[in-house]
């Protein structure tokens, strides 16, 4: 037996075959739509071809990554238990609600299930956005069970996402405090600035808060949000028109650091 076990993963709708020890170190990879297997260490070059050997379709090239950079073999590096890459959108709270579905109500939906698709309405946008140079962690978790709802780093700098589903309601902020429709305000400004801060310190680099709101008929402000962008899900792709503060192998850098569930755990 060579010890070796097939785990798959999934992103953006492409799927990978990683090939690992047994104390989760990455080896070797498959990426089904190359048709190609890249092999980190000729040594383990037969058991990696077994261990893949019932997943293979057609023929296969085989050999080192093309170009392995550094974020690429930091990420290979990582236990796949403490990667946060493969996170989808509302990771939390898909977890929670298939653990606990909650009560069945016809006229009162479970506010979960708005909340999870808003960030999963948001994460599809952002997740978009990778074809410009950027990339997108979901469900990033802190201590004391708070989490960042979408963090995204590109050449337009790092943002911390805070998702706020609003359909069909008029949204009025008044930094700190932000109500939908006839609702009491509350400060939601604060947390979206708190994550922000959590996130630049554990990342020893700027996070700007970012507000998505989800589905609003309108937009009233009030009071005009300290250091916040404000947007709604149809807009995000105007991260993409920040340019020029972070190089690429920045974002990659900051990528490899930030997928690594270790990062978070002093914030």
């Amino acid at each position: 037996m060579s010890g070796l076990r097939v785990v798959p993963t999934w992103r953006h709708g492409q799927e990978r075959l990683y090939v690992c020890l047994t104390d989760g170190r990455n080896i070797a990879w498959y990426d089904r739509e190359a048709a190609r297997i890249n092999l980190l260490s000729e040594d383990r070059r037969e058991d990696v071809l077994d261990a893949l050997g019932p997943f293979l379709t057609g023929r296969v090239a085989v050999g080192p990554p093309p170009v392995p950079t550094p974020a690429e073999l930091a990420r290979l590096s990582l236990h796949p238990d403490d990667d946060l890459a493969p996170n989808r959108p509302g990771e939390s709270l898909q977890i929670a609600l298939d653990r606990d579905p909650g009560p069945s109500h016809r006229l009162r939906r479970d506010p979960r299930r708005h909340a999870l698709e808003a960030e999963q309405t948001v994460g599809d946008a952002l997740d978009r956005l990778d074809g410009a140079g950027w990339h997108t962690l979901h469900s990033v978790p802190l201590p004391g069970g708070d989490r960042i709802h979408h963090l995204t780093i590109g050449p337009g700098g790092l943002f911390a996402v805070h998702t706020l589903y609003a359909r069909k309601q008029r949204v009025t902020v008044a930094d700190p405090m932000v109500a939908l429709g006839r609702r009491e305000p509350r400060p939601v400004l604060r947390r979206v600035r708190a994550d922000a801060d959590r996130a630049t310190y554990a990342l020893t680099a700027e996070v700007h808060p970012v507000l998505a709101l989800v589905g609003p008929t309108d937009i009233a402000i009030t009071l005009r949000p300290r250091e916040t962008r404000i947007l709604k899900d149809t807009d995000l792709d105007d991260l993409v028109r920040l340019g020029g503060v972070l190089k690429p192998a920045d974002v990659e850098a900051l990528h490899a650091m930030a997928r690594d569930r270790h990062t978070w755990t002093k914030t």
